[in-house]
């Protein structure tokens, strides 16, 4: 990461570019905001670390040309006068944190290290949903939070290898979309896409439906079958709710990924296997192995590596995309939401997760009448729901509702502009003015 130090103060500027150096980063340093401001516009800078007083020109004067020219900049503010108003001030203008003089080294570093993070997830996710354009997926991934892009960042770095995956979620978020984008990102993504649903199988099926048969071997397998295991060969094989897996089939199982070899049920003869193994489970399966419900082994060579997906009540922000897409899929007539049904949407906790979401879109496209969807329209679980929320959540709302002003000042309030600063969509962060009661002011 190439962080720029801008500082007035020769001692401070070599202090920080020399540590920062040490720990492996690419440092340039400025004097004051005006040539700070020069180099930003000749270099690839992702950092910068800005005195807040300097003899020529303000950090807060310094940030703000900054981020009109990038808004993907990241900022640390630095100052020998820290008060809560310049604080608020410069957290607006889009600092990422807030430090006084004397700094602190290893906080400093804590927090550039959390910000270098946060670039990576960011920069993965985009190449994500870059790669997405060319990929056939039977539902779109949608959102653009937090939390989504932590996981396509997760997808991006697990997908080119062929180590196991354990996909962790609730019912309905997704585990088996994510699992085909990892195969289909992965190097098997020419060979074939099996999916095997331990929950929806009869036991006394199980091996047979894994493994195969051979004819004869048991009463109505009157032609020999092929499993899974060998369908899915040059390819993936993903085992969705593998906690349902029957105890002494474990062992098999545990067998095949260990020689990745298989033997049809009524015969000796083993057949060789190469396949990636995807699993996906909602069950906690660390507490399986401590009841005694789940081998260990087996779990360690399922858990090789780990996603988990996030529940919808976990992104709300992207429910009002997710909302957007199955209306473009299903709604023929143009079907909007209205702003106060939106609200409601958003504040509701969606058990049933993203499915839950289609199904009452669908439900909605099929129903209503008009051409836009009221509080009254929707389901009486999500119009009747009631958020809870404390001192804590009032605070944040307000501290939201300073950075949306923020963002459409600093944009002459082009919705456009500030949304791609916020790193929000556009329907977004109008939802978010709705809710916040936040409109132009007319002179």
């Amino acid at each position: 990461m190439l962080i720029l130090i801008v500082d007035d103060e020769k001692t401070q500027r070599e202090m920080l570019q020399g540590f920062l150096e040490k720990q492996g980063y690419k440092v340039l340093i400025a004097p004051g905001g005006r040539e700070a401001i020069q180099i930003f516009k000749q270099v690839p800078v992702e950092l910068v670390l800005i005195d807040h007083r300097m003899e020529d020109m303000n950090g807060d004067v310094v940030l703000e040309k900054m981020r009109a020219a990038s808004p993907l900049v990241r900022a640390i503010m630095i100052t020998a006068y820290g008060n809560v108003t310049t604080a608020v001030k410069v957290m607006q203008l889009g600092a990422d944190d807030f430090m006084e003089k004397p700094v602190d080294l290893t906080s400093l570093l804590e927090k550039i290290r959390r910000i270098e993070k946060s670039i990576t997830i960011r920069q993965e996710s985009e190449k994500i949903a870059e790669s997405l354009e060319d990929i056939e997926l039977p539902v779109s991934i949608i959102g653009s939070s937090k939390a989504m892009k932590e996981l396509l960042s997760l997808v991006y770095r697990i997908a080119p290898t062929e180590w196991a995956a354990l996909i962790h979620g609730e019912t309905g978020t997704g585990k088996e979309l994510v699992a085909r984008l990892i195969h289909l990102m992965g190097p098997k993504k020419n060979g074939p896409f099996i999916e095997v649903n331990c929950a929806a199988i009869p036991e006394n099926l199980f091996e047979s439906e894994l493994f195969g048969h051979e004819k004869g071997s048991f009463t109505g397998a009157s032609a020999q079958r092929r499993g899974r295991f060998e369908l899915a060969a040059g390819g993936t094989i993903f085992l969705d709710e593998v906690g349902e897996l029957p105890l002494h089939l474990q062992a098999k199982l545990l067998r095949t990924l260990q020689e990745k070899k298989v033997s049809r049920v009524g015969s000796e003869k083993e057949i060789d296997v190469d396949a990636r193994v995807l699993t996906a489970t909602n069950k906690d399966l660390k507490k399986m192995v401590t009841e005694g419900t789940f081998r260990e082994d087996l779990f360690f060579r399922l858990n090789v590596l780990e996603l988990i997906v996030p529940p919808l009540r976990e992104r709300r922000d992207d429910i009002v995309e997710l909302t957007d897409y199955f209306l473009g899929k299903y709604a023929s007539n143009g079907l909007v939401f209205d702003n106060e049904a939106m609200g409601q949407l958003v504040k509701y906790s969606f058990p049933g997760n993203v499915r839950e979401l289609e199904h009452m879109i669908q439900r909605l496209v099929t129903l209503v009448r008009g051409a836009v969807v009221e509080v009254s329209d929707l389901p009486p679980e999500i119009r009747e729901h009631q958020e809870k929320g404390g001192l804590l959540s009032k605070r944040l709302a307000e501290v939201e509702r300073k950075m949306l002003i923020a963002a459409l000042e600093e944009h002459q309030w082009v919705q456009t502009r500030a949304a791609e600063s916020l790193g929000i969509s556009e329907r977004v962060l109008r939802y978010k003015m709705t809710k916040a009661g936040i409109k132009k002011q007319v002179p």
